[in-house]
């Protein structure tokens, strides 16, 4: 493994997301890529770069290998097929009313329909979490959901909750998309400070002087936004922004696969610099 860490390049020929059938399935087997994003933080040279106190979190939208034309009713109603249309053939949703509840994808019966936000397309697609730790900016801990308004908060408690098992608090940055009642309060339950972007439009914030007025908040705030170098990477270097696998478990796999090698990449600068 350090080998691996000190010839990135070497790893990432290893890691080739696109690699060979058989390879690949033998991958799939097992959570292999939670295993391998974990023994990677767990080498002595990078476990001493590791905040143990402060993290942050976020969400991206990963898009599904299916198009919008495999978009059917699920009770089967839909219009069949012009004759001689072929697998492309034209289709025509002007008028139709499509959600999750009635329709899926026949390619990727996993995907969703969901948009970021108003007057944003809607696209079939999942949402990879990825959780930083706020010293180097390096993600220790990754997954996959299928996408929907509540996925983001589910998965950052999912990731958050065995690192806040302590008698001191932890801190966790995240951006209005968090700011919610529910949620800030179950951080609280589990003694981790909730250092969430204030989400003031229309209502009330459930974030108030307790938190902001501290200068960590402030700190967190600014930091929080360098998972976005994160999903930048494993969506423009990894090839994640637009999936190539189907289901969630694959594509979740390539998820955090390519969360492992983002850290590869930038672990040897990072060890020659810390010494």
């Amino acid at each position: 493994m350090l080998d691996l860490l000190d010839h990135p390049a070497n790893m990432a020929a290893t890691i080739s997301l696109r690699q060979e059938r058989p390879n690949r399935d033998r991958l799939l087997e097992g959570d292999i890529a939670a295993k391998f994003l974990a023994a990677v933080l767990a080498q002595p040279k990078v476990k001493r770069l590791l905040s143990s106190d402060h993290f942050s979190v976020d969400g991206t939208l990963i898009e599904a290998w299916a198009s919008m034309k495999s978009v059917k009713p699920k009770d089967g109603s839909g219009e069949p097929p012009a004759p001689g249309g072929g697998r492309n053939a034209e289709a025509d949703f002007h008028g139709e009313r499509r959600s999750n509840d009635t329709h899926a994808s026949t390619t990727d019966p996993d995907a969703r329909l969901y948009r970021k936000g108003k007057g944003k397309e809607t696209k079939l697609c999942f949402i990879g979490h990825g959780l930083m730790e706020n010293r180097h900016g390096l993600l220790v801990d990754a997954c996959l959901t299928q996408a929907d308004g509540h996925a983001e908060r589910v998965a950052a408690l999912h990731m958050i909750e065995p690192r806040a098992d302590r008698p001191t608090a932890i801190t966790l940055g995240a951006d209005k998309a968090y700011d919610a009642e529910d949620f800030v309060n179950e951080l609280r339950s589990m003694n981790v400070t909730p250092h969430v972007a204030q989400n003031t439009s229309g209502r009330s914030s459930a974030i108030d002087g307790r938190t902001t007025r501290h200068g960590g908040y402030a700190v967190s705030q600014r930091i929080r936004k360098r998972i976005e170098e994160a999903f930048g990477w494993i969506k423009t270097v990894a090839g994640q922004e637009k999936t190539s696998f189907r289901g969630r478990d694959r594509v979740g796999w390539a998820f955090t696969f390519a969360a492992a090698a983002y850290n590869l990449v930038r672990l040897p600068k990072l060890i020659a610099e810390t010494g």
